[in-house]
């Protein structure tokens, strides 16, 4: 006996003729889609970048790459515990301290930047990227970015609101609605960056120390 068969609501080929199953695929696939249904729990992006994967990857997993590509996190330093950095998250206008941590795996090309707004002891913001190499996948060279943020319970509430630079300050799950135009945006920050550089025969990791504080 199959071990599946006590599992209530399984869509296998054995219990699901082709017909009936073309049929309930076509009844999930409707014609358009509410942007809490697409973004409500998961946000997730992808996009092709014209240069190395290798390249792009140690790129990614540089923490102080974030200071280029990202929207406004600015001015990153190391704290004195290894790893971990903190620097201005300039969303709100007033500067917000955020504090971040790269795990990077060379192998499968994962980089995961686990973060957070004003303290950096719970770095519940975790936004997990993956580069592939855009040769098998795609047939062109290059690389693919995968992206996909989780909508962690705090986006809904600051546990920590006594830490806010002011009492008035927007919370960053505020700006949950608009997270995929602003990766989307970052995303292709990213992808002109890497690009350009590679055109131009520099590498895609600069030598930060010859980088403007800019």
């Amino acid at each position: 006996m199959s071990t599946l068969s006590g599992i209530a609501g399984l869509v296998r080929i054995e219990n699901c003729p082709r017909s009936e199953t073309v049929v309930r695929m076509r009844e999930l696939t409707p014609p358009t889609w509410r942007h809490d249904e697409v973004f409500g729990r998961y946000c997730s992006l992808s996009e092709h970048i014209d240069a190395p994967a290798r390249e792009v990857y140690e790129y990614l997993a540089d923490t102080r790459s974030l200071a280029e590509w990202t929207l406004s996190v600015r001015g990153l330093t190391e704290t004195g515990e290894p790893g971990l950095w903190v620097g201005d998250e300039m969303l709100c206008g007033d500067s917000t301290r955020i504090y971040t941590r790269t795990v990077a795996n060379p192998d499968p090309m994962t980089v995961d930047y686990h973060c957070a707004w004003d303290q950096g002891e719970h770095l519940w913001m975790i936004y997990l990227m993956r580069v592939v190499d855009a040769g098998p996948v795609l047939d062109r060279p290059g690389a693919v970015v995968l992206w996909t943020n989780c909508r962690h319970p705090h986006y809904d509430r600051n546990p920590w609101p006594e830490l806010a630079t002011s009492p008035d300050r927007p919370w960053v799950g505020d700006f949950w609605d608009l997270f995929h135009a602003g990766h989307r945006t970052e995303l292709e920050n990213l992808k002109r960056i890497c690009e350009h550089r590679h055109a131009n025969g520099l590498p895609v990791t600069p030598d930060w120390s010859e980088v403007d504080a800019d």
